[in-house]
């Protein structure tokens, strides 16, 4: 496994963004956006980021509040401003093709950010909640109770290092599946585990309902819930369909100096 550049970047609110990057002489990038309470230091996200190595450049952040970056974690909220400077790192590193890939809340963000803020080529959301506030299973009404309460907050600070925003949102962000229409014409592939314990199969289905094409819904028999549970066959599939969406998608002709492109 080859071991990443590591990377300092700033989120556009200033806020410092710790990362890593793994180089690939191909045109396509990966930005690997990890779920609640992780870090693209940690193995797993590690072995997917070798996994996407294999069809192209990865980028790994830890979200605001997680690991090594600053501030604290907002829970889906402005966390997009952490995937737009991943984005621009990897166009800086020369990059044509960007694709966003995230699990569980990054999966939720990455459908944010290239419905807020575009600038991609393709997204990738695993294990994502379609909507804010579902207490549906126990591990979602446990990972409330963190959020919510000071003790859960400092319990998982303690725990995970994971420090997160004690004020909530106000406003309260745009909910996933209210988003997903935007992102067209940049393709969507929306994967979910029939035997997801946190976010049953209906939220990968919302989600894929509110999305326009060109899209894809993968419902995966056996597959659990995010970063842990994917196995090597599916991120390597999931990355054969994000280098084919890709490369069926026209790069954008760039003006020539001081004029502008005639049809």
């Amino acid at each position: 496994m080859a071991t990443p550049e590591p990377l300092t970047l700033y989120a556009a609110d200033g806020v410092r963004i710790d990362a890593g990057h793994t180089r690939h002489e191909g045109d396509v990038c990966f930005v690997l956006a990890h779920g609640f309470t992780c870090s693209w230091r940690q193995p797993a996200l590690r072995r997917i980021a070798a996994a996407l190595g294999r069809h192209g450049g990865v980028i790994g952040i830890d979200f605001r509040g997680h690991g090594r970056s600053g501030g604290h974690s907002t829970v889906g909220d402005r966390e997009v401003l952490d995937v737009d400077a991943a984005v621009a790192a990897a166009r800086r590193r020369g990059y044509g093709r960007i694709v966003l890939t995230g699990f569980s809340m990054g999966g939720a963000v990455v459908v944010r950010h290239a419905a807020l803020h575009g600038g991609v080529d393709a997204v990738v959301s695993v294990s994502a909640p379609a909507r804010w506030y579902y207490r549906g299973t126990a591990p979602m009404r446990r990972v409330h109770w963190v959020i919510e309460r000071r003790a859960g907050r400092m319990a998982v600070r303690l725990a995970r290092g994971t420090r997160i925003a004690p004020k909530g949102w106000d406003p309260i962000p745009e909910a996933p599946h209210e988003v997903a229409g935007r992102i067209a014409p940049v393709p969507l592939l929306v994967v979910h585990g029939a035997a997801d314990s946190f976010f049953p199969v209906e939220h990968g289905h919302q989600l894929y309902r509110a999305a326009s094409d060109p899209k894809e819904l993968w419902i995966e028999p056996g597959f659990g819930h995010a970063e842990v549970a994917a196995t090597p066959d599916l991120i390597n599939r999931l990355a054969l369909w994000a280098t084919s969406a890709v490369s069926a998608t026209p790069v954008p002709e760039e003006p020539p100096p001081g004029g502008t492109l005639r049809a």
